[in-house]
C-alpha cells in the first residue's frame, strides 16, 4: 500500500494510474493465457473431430507416455541418452545371465551368432581406423571392428536385447554391458564405469571411429561426399516387359518339422510370425483329388501322440527352449533327443534334468551356456520326464 501511495502522490493527473496499469497488465496476462491454452486445447479437439468425422471411431491423440514409449532412440551426439552408469564388473554379471547363450562368454560365438569381439589392435584405438577392415586376408567382421559411433551400440542393445526379451534391459544394464562388451575387445579397462557424463570420451577410443565415410550416393546433395552422385544409374525399360514373376517357397516333406514349429519359435515382437511346418500347406482341389486317391493304398495312420509328450513339448515351445533346442537335431544346444539317451538312464532323471532346466549351466555340450530359466517347478518336472522317458514326438 505505501508503494501505491507513493505513485499517487507522483502521478496527481492519474491517482491511481500506476497501481492499476500493474493490476491490469496482470489481469491481461493471465487472460491471455487461458486464452492460447483454449485455443490449443480446441485445435487439438479439432484435429481429433476431422479425424473421427473422417474415419468414425478410428485414432486418439497419443499421450504423451505412449510418445515417450516410443521415442527411445539414442543420436551419435548422444541426445536421448537416458541417465545412468554401468561398471565392466556389472556389465559382466548381466552379460554371463542374458547374453553368452547367444553371444559366448567373451563374444566371439559364431554358431548362431557373428561374432562381437576380435579383429581390432591397440594401434586401430590409436588411429581410429581398422586395419583388418580392407584386408581380404582376415577372414571375417566383427562388430567392434565395423561399429564408429557408440551410440549405435547403446541403441541396439537397449531396443533389441536380449534376443528373447528386447527392451527388458535397465539403462544401468545398458551401460553396464555396453562397458563390458567394450572391455572384452581391449578398448577400456577393468575399472571403468560406463555413465552419459563420460560416454562422449569413451566413443573417443572406439577403434573405427573414423571409419565414417559420405563418399556415397545413398543421400542427395553436394554436401555428401560425392555430390550425392548414385552409384547405380538404372533407366526404366517401359516396353516388352516380362510377365511378373510368381515368388514361392517350398519345404519338401522330409524337412517339415525338423527344427519344431518355426511359426511359435520368433521373438513376441515384430510382424514376421513364420509358417506352420508342422503340416503341409492347404491343398488345392487337384491335390485333395490326389490325396484322397493316395489314401484308399496309404499305410494306417499312426496312433496319436501321448497326452504327456504334447504337454512337455507344448511347453517347451511356450517357454521358447525350442529357440536352441531341437527335437531330433542341435540348434544351439543339444536336440532333445541326445539329451534323452544321456541321462535316461539314471535313476533320478527327472530330478536331475528339472533341476538342470531351472538353474543353467555350460560345459556339458559345448561352450556355449544355458542361462537359468524362470518356469515354474511343475513345467519343469513334465519336460524332465518327457526327456526320461526317451522325447518321443
Amino acid at each position: 500500500m505505501s508503494s501505491c501511495r507513493e505513485s499517487t502522490r507522483r502521478a496527481a493527473s492519474s491517482p491511481t494510474r500506476s497501481c492499476g496499469r500493474r493490476a491490469t497488465a496482470g489481469v491481461a496476462g493471465t487472460v491471455r493465457t487461458a486464452l492460447a491454452a483454449a485455443a490449443l486445447l480446441t485445435l487439438g479437439g479439432l484435429g481429433l473431430a476431422h479425424a473421427q468425422a473422417t474415419f468414425p471411431g478410428i485414432g486418439r491423440d497419443a499421450t504423451l507416455k505412449e510418445v515417450a514409449a516410443w521415442d527411445i532412440d539414442v543420436r551419435p551426439d548422444f541426445k536421448g541418452l537416458p541417465p545412468g552408469s554401468g561398471s565392466v564388473a556389472q556389465g559382466m554379471d548381466v552379460w554371463e545371465s542374458k547374453c553368452a547363450s547367444c553371444h559366448g562368454v567373451f563374444g566371439e560365438s559364431n554358431q548362431t551368432f557373428s561374432p562381437l569381439v576380435g579383429g581390432t589392435t591397440a594401434q586401430d584405438i590409436r588411429t581410429g581406423r581398422v586395419a583388418r577392415l580392407t584386408d581380404s586376408a582376415f577372414p571375417g567382421r566383427t562388430t567392434l571392428m565395423k561399429v564408429s559411433t557408440l551410440s549405435t551400440l547403446w541403441d541396439y542393445i537397449n531396443r533389441a536385447m536380449p534376443w528373447t526379451a528386447p527392451k527388458s534391459l535397465k539403462p544401468d544394464e545398458v551401460y553396464a554391458v555396453t562397458a563390458y562388451l567394450l572391455n572384452l575387445g581391449g578398448i577400456v579397462p577393468d575399472d571403468l564405469t560406463l555413465s552419459d557424463r563420460n560416454i562422449a570420451d569413451v566413443q573417443k577410443l572406439l577403434p573405427n571411429r573414423n571409419g565414417l565415410t559420405t563418399d556415397h550416393g545413398l543421400w542427395p546433395g553436394k554436401g555428401m561426399g560425392n555430390g550425392g552422385k548414385p552409384d547405380v544409374k538404372v533407366a526404366a525399360c517401359m516396353k516388352d516387359c516380362a510377365a511378373e514373376p510368381k515368388v514361392a517357397s517350398f519345404l519338401p516333406d522330409f524337412a517339415r518339422n525338423a527344427h519344431g514349429n518355426l511359426a511359435e519359435q520368433n521373438r513376441s515382437v515384430g510382424a514376421q510370425h513364420g509358417a506352420d511346418t508342422t503340416r503341409p500347406p492347404a491343398a488345392t482341389p487337384a491335390q485333395a483329388r490326389l490325396t484322397v486317391a493316395a489314401a484308399t493304398t496309404a499305410a494306417p495312420a499312426p496312433a496319436p501322440a501321448d497326452s504327456g509328450a504334447a504337454a512337455a513339448m507344448a511347453l517347451t515351445r511356450k517357454h521358447t527352449c525350442v529357440a536352441c533346442h531341437g527335437v531330433e537335431n542341435k540348434i544351439v544346444g543339444p536336440s532333445f533327443h541326445d539329451v534323452a539317451k544321456k541321462y535316461g538312464d539314471r535313476a533320478d532323471a527327472v530330478s536331475y534334468l528339472a533341476g538342470k532346466i531351472r538353474s543353467g549351466g555350460s560345459g556339458l555340450w559345448g561352450s556355449i551356456p544355458m542361462p537359468a530359466q524362470t518356469l515354474s517347478e511343475a513345467d519343469a518336472r513334465t519336460i524332465a520326464q518327457w526327456l526320461a522317458a526317451g522325447a518321443a514326438k
